[in-house]
């Protein structure tokens, strides 16, 4: 997903990295923030949820079929992240912003299907112990309509705040791209939800829901269109003007989507899957946390000159937290094996994931 300008047009340079401009570092912190948002909210619906149930890809199918798929997807996932940290660090070292902030993105996406497979493992192994009931699925997967709904409002928001002139045709494409192929996810789960509801009123409210929707959608990708073919204030600010209502349009939507009616029923675990949970997501919430205590750090880094006094202090906190990552990954990998925690997590205020 786009995250920032892409443009070569700024010059300054920044004090003690040659060739690092100031538009480079711009952009480095707002895909730190796209990213951060994105970690987070991932970890928010799956990680932190009072609700146990499988985690189903936008085709409607779960992310594995088997507890060991998922164990040996997330480990695969571990070992890329270890290594694009160790990238990001040198690449950061060398000064190459642009590169640091594609690795990052990496990593986001990394995280989120390490994440989305370890709370899928974790569904699985909790409802094989006696006791446990599985989910009971409804007409609406909450996670995917609020992952939807995340992804619009994040596109909106960094055309909101993105300077005209670092709105180039590329961050341009790529933001209306993203914001097409969630409507279109929206459009596709509310169809479904309105062909499959038994309530009159649920039938026709999906229905026009989608309609409210795709009308905000039309006028605002005409709106980017024409600033696209057209760059001035005025055509930039009618992009935020329709931006608001498609968010709102779409906030409308997935609000009664996600209405308790149309989610089914969760998994009813037993004390002994409980358990068994709360390792795999315990270990899968040391991993976010890491990187997104990387992320503040890369942040900070990108939004301070290297002759800042407090420059030592943040690349400190930056190699800290790239060997939290690691340590994360290996709590998450003993835990998956063993299915139990293989040690107490760190204190709440180290890894916060706020």
């Amino acid at each position: 997903m786009a995250s920032g300008g892409s443009g070569n047009s700024a010059s300054e340079g920044s004090p003690g990295v040659p060739g690092v401009t100031l538009q480079q570092r711009k952009r480095l912190s707002s895909t730190c923030d796209t990213c951060k948002g994105k970690m987070q909210l991932v970890a928010d619906l799956l990680l932190l949820s009072s609700e146990t149930r499988p985690v189903m890809t936008s085709e409607g199918v779960a992310v594995a079929d088997t507890f060991d798929q998922c164990r040996d997807t997330v480990i695969a996932r571990t070992k890329e992240l270890s290594i694009l940290t160790h990238d990001i660090q040198s690449q950061l070292n060398m000064g190459r912003f642009v590169e640091v902030g594609d690795r990052l993105v990496e990593v986001a996406d990394l995280v989120v299907s390490l994440t989305e497979c370890s709370a899928h493992a974790a569904y699985l192994a909790a409802v094989e112990t006696a006791g446990s009931q599985p989910c009971l699925p409804g007409l609406v997967d909450r996670y995917k309509v609020t992952r939807c709904r995340h992804e619009v409002e994040q596109s909106c928001g960094v055309l909101r705040v993105t300077p005209l002139p670092d709105l180039t045709p590329q961050l341009l494409l790529e933001l209306s791209q993203n914001i097409s192929t969630n409507l279109k996810n929206l459009t596709d789960i509310s169809s479904l939800a309105s062909e499959k509801s038994r309530d009159r009123f649920a039938k026709e409210q999906f229905k026009l829901s989608v309609k409210s929707m795709s009308t905000s959608g039309t006028a605002f990708l005409a709106c980017v269109k024409e600033v696209k073919s057209q760059p001035c204030e005025l055509t930039r600010s009618r992009c935020v003007l329709f931006s608001a209502a498609l968010v709102q349009a779409v906030g409308a939507l997935v609000g009664f989507a996600t209405e308790p009616q149309f989610l089914g029923r969760a998994a009813g675990i037993s004390p002994e899957g409980k358990g068994v949970q709360t390792a795999v997501l315990g270990g899968a919430m040391s991993v976010v946390s890491a990187c997104v205590l990387l992320t503040q750090g890369l942040r900070d880094v990108a939004q301070h000159p290297e002759s800042s006094s407090k420059m030592a202090e943040y690349r400190e906190r930056l190699r800290n937290s790239a060997c939290a990552v690691s340590d994360g990954c290996t709590l998450l990998t003993q835990a998956l094996r063993e299915r139990s925690s293989p040690r107490a997590l760190p204190p709440v205020n180290s890894h916060s994931v706020n």
